[in-house]
C-alpha cells in the first residue's frame, strides 16, 4: 500500500512530498474503469486506463502474502489528483473549524486526507484504504516536525523544506502509523 504526502503552503505553493509504500498487505484491488468494458475496447485506451485507474499496480509475494506495491499510479496522476482535491478542501476549510478533515475526496482507489494547521498550512495525505487513527497520528507528528523546522532561525517560512533530519523523521513516522 502506498502513501503520498504533500505540504502545501496557504498559497498552495508545494513546500514538500513524500511517497511511502508500506509494507502492510492489502486485498487486490481491480481497475474500476477498465472492468465495466469489453476487452476490444480497452485495448485502444490501455495506457489512458492504466494510468487513472491504477491497473498496473505491481503486486510483489512475500511469505506473508500479496502486497501491492505503489499503486501503479504516475508520479502526475497523483499530483493530478491531490491538486484537484484542494478545492474540496479550502471549501472545508470555510465551513468547519476542525484541523483534521478524514475523507475529503475520493478518486477509485485513492482517498485523500488533508490536515489544516492554524496557519493555513495544508498537509495532504493521498492513501489506498482506511486507517483513521494511524492517519491522525501521523498528521500530528509532521505538524510537530514542521512547527520546530519553522523554529529553526536557518529556515525561511513558506520556502521549501530540504532538511534531511525533517526527511528522516516524516519517514519513521510513517512507517511506524501507516
Amino acid at each position: 500500500m502506498s502513501h503520498h504526502l504533500f505540504l502545501l503552503s496557504p498559497s498552495d505553493t508545494p513546500l514538500y512530498n513524500l511517497t511511502h509504500h508500506s509494507s502492510k498487505p492489502i486485498a487486490n484491488v481491480s481497475s474500476p474503469l477498465s472492468s465495466n468494458l469489453p476487452n476490444w475496447s480497452t485495448s485502444a485506451f490501455a495506457g489512458t486506463l492504466t494510468a487513472l485507474s491504477g491497473a498496473s499496480s505491481s503486486a510483489h509475494q512475500t511469505s506473508s502474502g500479496t502486497v501491492r506495491m505503489g499503486g501503479g499510479q504516475d508520479r502526475h496522476v497523483i499530483q493530478m489528483i491531490a491538486n484537484a482535491s484542494l478545492d474540496v478542501i479550502e471549501d472545508l476549510m470555510k465551513t468547519q473549524s476542525t484541523m483534521l478533515l478524514k475523507s475529503v475526496d475520493k478518486f477509485n482507489e485513492w482517498t485523500v486526507s488533508a490536515f489544516i494547521t492554524p496557519g493555513n498550512m495544508k498537509f495532504v495525505l493521498l492513501h489506498e484504504g482506511k486507517n483513521d487513527d494511524g492517519i491522525k497520528a501521523f498528521f500530528t507528528d509532521v505538524w510537530e516536525l514542521y512547527v520546530k523546522t519553522m523554529l529553526n532561525p536557518f529556515h525561511t517560512a513558506h520556502t521549501p523544506i530540504r532538511s534531511t533530519v525533517f526527511d528522516a523523521r516524516v519517514r519513521a513516522s510513517a512507517k511506524k502509523h501507516l
